[in-house]
């Protein structure tokens, strides 16, 4: 897997999984790939970046003469309306996605890619979340918590954050980073599960 989320690696764990971690060297820049393209919509931006860091493993597996083995990558971002919601990088972002968020429905997309050698194959998964009207001392609360930093849209559903959630509609692994579903299919697919 070549991913460095805990939350991906414990929901694999949860269905009797061990993957072999593939991360990034330390002369690597894997946030350079999560840069949104002009007019990209979410379900594309999504799907592009689950597939180049699944082409950027597949060169660390070359690179390092590691033997072959499927290699699983997982991109995730948040998506209101056709604005793509990523990583907050500071508090007064990580304030301003909460407050866009609050009181209204976004989507939580998760794109798979599994491959191996030159063949990879790729699941979408697309979620709805419904949050309640975020109040002002909730929201300081929370973003003093460092919570929000680091994950798309400022917020893990499995984190404080549910307590703002009135309705998921979809799958709560996908909205995690990690739609298992979809994940198994694709590593069958590849005699690993």
């Amino acid at each position: 897997m070549a991913s460095a989320s805990p939350r991906r690696l414990d929901l694999l764990k949860q269905v009797g999984l061990q993957p072999e971690l593939l991360l990034p060297s330390c002369h690597e820049d894997p946030e350079a790939l999560e840069a949104v393209l002009p007019c990209e919509s979410p379900q594309a931006y999504v799907q592009r970046v689950a597939q180049l860091k699944w082409q950027a493993a597949s060169g660390r597996l070359r690179s390092q003469n590691l033997t072959p083995a499927p290699i699983l990558t997982a991109d995730t971002t948040v998506a209101l309306g056709k604005r793509i919601i990523g990583k907050p990088q500071n508090h007064q972002e990580a304030r301003e996605i909460l407050q866009a968020l609050s009181g209204k429905t976004h989507r939580v997309m998760t794109a798979v890619v599994v491959g191996l050698g030159s063949c990879s194959m790729t699941a979408l998964n697309i979620n709805q979340v419904s949050f309640d009207a975020i109040l002002p001392a909730d929201l300081d609360r929370y973003i003093l918590s460092e919570e929000p930093m680091g994950k798309a849209g400022a917020y893990g559903i499995q984190g404080a954050a549910a307590q703002w959630v009135t309705q998921i509609v979809g799958s709560y692994s996908g909205i995690m980073g990690l739609p298992l579903h979809e994940t198994l299919k694709l590593l069958r697919r590849f005699e690993v599960f």
